[in-house]
C-alpha cells in the first residue's frame, strides 16, 4: 500500500486530520533541510511536501520564491531533493514524502528516469502544478506503474472541471483555498465551503486544502471539511526568520526547535 493511503486510513480511523507541512528543499542548505524534516515529524506532521526550488515558480508567492532563490544559490537540483527524502527517512522521519516540482526539471531528467529514481528514494506522491490534467496521461501512467500518487491541484472553477480533476486523483485532491499564488492570508474566498463540498462529492480519495493557511484557527476551520491541511508559506517564513540561528552551529538547534514548536501549534 502507498504510504499516503496508509496514513489517511490510520488518521480517518482515529478521527484526525492530516497536517501536511511544505518546505523548500535546500533552504538554507541540504543538511539543514534533513534536520527540519526530522523536526517536522517530531512536531506531529503526518506527511511532508518537499518543494523543488525553481527559478520561475508561477504558483508561488514571494516567501517561497525567496526560499527557492536561497536554495538555488547552492545549485540544488531535483536529484538533491530526492536524496534529501532518502536521507530524512534514514534519520528517522518515517512518514510519507510528496515531491512538489514544476514540470521542466522532470522533463530534463526524462520521464522514465525520473520515475525510476523517485520510486527508489521512498517518495510516495508527486505534485506538478504546471502540468494540465489534459496533458498528464503519460505522467499518470508512469506514476501509477511506480506506485507514486499523482496529486492534482483543483481551484474554484467550473463544476465540470472540478469533477474531471477529482475523478482522476490518486492519494488526495489538493484543494486551493484561495485564488492566486501561495502565501499567508487572513481569510479565504467566500465560496470556500461550497467548493470543498463539491470536491468531496466528486472525489473518491481524501481531500486536503492549502494556500494561505497559517494559524491554528484556520487549520481548525479547514479540518471540519477536509481530511488534510497543507501549510507552506507560513512554515517557510519561519525558516526564513530563523536563518541567523540556523546558520550558526552554536544556535542551530534553537532555530530548528522554533520551527518545530510553531508547527506543533498547528496540529489538531
Amino acid at each position: 500500500m502507498n504510504r499516503i493511503d496508509a496514513a489517511f486510513a490510520r488518521l480517518q480511523a482515529e478521527g484526525r486530520t492530516a497536517l501536511i507541512p511544505f518546505i523548500t528543499v535546500g533552504d538554507p542548505d541540504i543538511d539543514t533541510s534533513v534536520d527540519i524534516i526530522r523536526k517536522l515529524a517530531e512536531a506531529g506532521a503526518d506527511m511532508i511536501e518537499l518543494g523543488v526550488p525553481y527559478s520561475d515558480p508561477l504558483a508561488d508567492g514571494p516567501v517561497i520564491q525567496r526560499a527557492s532563490e536561497r536554495a538555488l544559490v547552492h545549485r540544488i537540483t531535483i536529484l538533491d531533493c530526492m536524496q534529501v527524502a532518502e536521507d530524512a527517512r534514514k534519520a528517522g522521519a518515517d512518514l510519507p514524502f510528496i515531491l512538489f516540482t514544476y514540470y521542466n526539471p522532470v522533463l530534463q531528467l526524462g520521464l522514465e528516469s525520473f520515475f525510476s529514481l523517485i520510486a527508489n528514494k521512498g517518495i510516495s506522491g508527486l505534485i506538478i502544478p504546471d502540468l494540465p490534467i489534459e496533458e498528464d496521461e503519460e505522467v499518470r501512467g508512469l506514476a501509477e506503474a511506480a506506485n507514486i500518487h499523482l496529486i492534482p491541484l483543483v481551484a474554484p472553477t467550473s463544476h465540470d472541471r472540478v469533477v474531471r480533476i477529482a475523478a482522476k486523483a490518486r492519494g488526495f485532491v489538493y484543494c486551493v483555498s484561495s485564488l492566486g499564488v501561495t502565501g499567508v492570508r487572513s481569510d479565504f474566498h467566500a465560496g470556500i465551503d461550497e467548493f470543498l463540498r463539491s470536491v468531496r462529492d466528486a472525489a473518491n480519495v481524501p481531500i486536503a486544502v492549502g494556500f494561505g493557511i497559517s494559524s491554528r484557527e484556520q487549520v481548525e476551520r479547514m479540518a471540519k471539511q477536509a481530511d488534510g491541511v497543507i501549510v507552506g508559506s507560513a512554515i517557510v517564513r519561519r525558516i526564513e526568520e530563523s536563518l541567523p540561528l540556523l546558520n550558526d552551529p552554536a544556535t542551530k538547534e534553537e532555530g530548528l526547535n522554533r520551527i518545530r514548536d510553531y508547527v506543533a501549534t498547528l496540529k489538531v
